[in-house]
């Protein structure tokens, strides 16, 4: 009889009692082995029976959540509670770092618990994620960084030109850290079209990748990362000017942005649409004496200073203390919400107080929070969770139900440009822009992508376009499933 201490025919434990969590099930049906059993027991909030993360309940058999994400040109990432990433959409060369190059997204049966956890190495969980052009990276919980994908300039910055992630064995151990050299740890990581930066705990920055147009800020338009002896103590900081260190960066598609300790902002890097807010069209840090104290400070207006600041490919946003958006740089489709296509920041006079802040139509009360910038769009995240974007719509990026640019045009900004519809009640909490897809991460946990949705990157298991006609968007988008 199961409870009395004997196991009898039919029993596999009995501890003389009938309680669950003491080693032993009620039914003397199987001993509990803790995490993983299956049955749960003591601090777990949930056991499904493996120790397997990325499945909604993790390795420790804590429940999942979705933390973090980031947007790369055609693909997304996730970074769950417990330190797991998932990576779906467009995956040549490996960017999703699932070991091979198939897309992730795109047909039925390839998220949720179907969709595999990026290998990191045993016992190593990642903190924060990147995502950029044909590449993905990941801060770990060690301060170490990998990254995986294309690497044809060295982005990858394991001393070649070989992609990580496109074939089995590239990842987990296999795959090494980025060697930066004895000295402060990483605590920030941003990626770009080929190219990536990181920010340590010291304030200094350092860049990797193709150094065309000067946007790794060395000085030189050589790539770094692509070759033996480049890495590590061989790879430069960036040199921010006398006494000054980042307190943020953000890289876009080729050029580069920096908060400084200040809070004023310093951007080097290709500039062939004012995207550097320089009133010029010359680029910076590819030769000698375009970096340090010789790169101006963007003039972001009288006694204003930057709080965020976002970088798309060609254009940059700034987010100042005073809650205005400013943007600058290129203006095809309205991404600047200035209400042409003028850019703005290649010439003089154009910066400072002659750029206007955004109208946003903002009510009482209501200031920009956040601000994101894909390819040719740019979207803020408002006080209340609130979302407007503008610029290129031709996909639905923006999520209006149409395919028209927002932004290009007097009229369209302000109280006339609506806030997206992401379903009743629900707010944004994290708002994430790629090369033509948006994604949010909600207020109430889940996660909804729109716009172009080739290759499968708004994770729907399909194709299918989204928010580019009447009726997609609300609660008629759904939401991406990882686990």
């Amino acid at each position: 009889m199961c409870g009395d201490g004997v196991i009898s025919a039919g029993e596999a434990c009995d501890d003389g009692n009938t309680i669950d969590c003491d080693g032993c099930r009620a039914n003397c049906s199987a001993a509990e082995t803790g995490c993983g059993d299956g049955f749960l027991c003591g601090a777990e909030s949930c056991d499904d029976g493996n120790t397997s993360g990325g499945d909604g309940c993790s390795s420790t058999c804590a429940g999942e959540a979705i933390l973090s994400i980031a947007t790369g040109e055609s693909h997304g990432c996730a970074l769950l509670a417990a330190g797991d990433v998932k990576c779906w959409g467009f995956n040549t060369a490996g960017r999703l770092g699932l070991g091979d190059t198939a897309h992730r997204g795109d047909a039925a049966g390839e998220m949720g618990t179907d969709l595999p956890a990026v290998d990191l190495g045993v016992g190593r969980t990642a903190v924060a994620i990147a995502a950029g052009g044909s590449h993905t990276c990941a801060l770990l919980d060690d301060t170490s960084v990998k990254c995986w994908g294309s690497n044809a300039f060295g982005e990858l910055g394991q001393g070649d030109v070989a992609s990580r992630g496109d074939a089995p064995g590239e990842m987990g151990d296999a795959l090494p850290p980025i060697d930066f050299g004895s000295g402060p740890a990483v605590t920030a990581l941003s990626v770009g079209y080929r190219h990536a930066c990181a920010l340590f705990s010291d304030g200094s920055v350092k860049c990797w990748g193709s150094g065309q147009g000067g946007r790794l800020g060395l000085g030189t338009t050589t790539s770094r990362g692509d070759g033996p002896g480049e890495m590590g103590a061989a790879l430069p900081t960036v040199d921010l000017g006398t006494g000054h260190t980042a307190k943020a960066i953000a890289v876009g598609g080729f050029h580069t942005c920096a908060i400084l300790d200040d809070d004023s902002v310093k951007c080097w890097g290709a500039n062939g649409r004012g995207q550097l807010g320089l009133g010029d069209l010359a680029s910076r840090g590819a030769a000698a004496g375009e970096m340090g104290d010789d790169l101006p400070i963007v003039d972001l207006g009288t006694g204003r200073t930057a709080v965020a600041i976002a970088t798309g490919n060609e254009h940059t946003c700034a987010l100042l203390d005073d809650g205005a958006l400013k943007c600058w740089g290129n203006g095809f489709n309205g991404r600047l919400g200035t209400g042409d296509q003028e850019h703005r920041g290649d010439d003089p006079g154009e910066m400072g107080d002659a750029l206007l802040a955004i109208d946003l139509g903002l009510g009482a009360g209501q200031t920009v929070i956040g601000v994101t910038a894909g390819d040719f769009h740019t979207c803020a995240r408002l006080t209340g969770g609130a979302v407007k974007c503008w610029g290129m719509g031709t996909y639905g990026q923006l999520g209006l139900g149409d395919n028209q640019h927002r932004g290009d045009a007097t009229g369209e900004m302000g109280a006339t440009l609506p806030a997206l519809d992401l379903g009743a009640g629900l707010t944004v909490g994290t708002l994430r822009a790629g090369a033509q897809h948006t994604c949010a991460l909600l207020g109430n946990g889940a996660l909804k992508c729109w716009g172009n949705g080739t290759f499968g990157r708004l994770g729907l298991g399909n194709t299918s376009t989204r928010g580019d006609g009447a009726g997609e968007m609300g609660d008629a988008l759904p939401v991406v499933t990882l686990f």
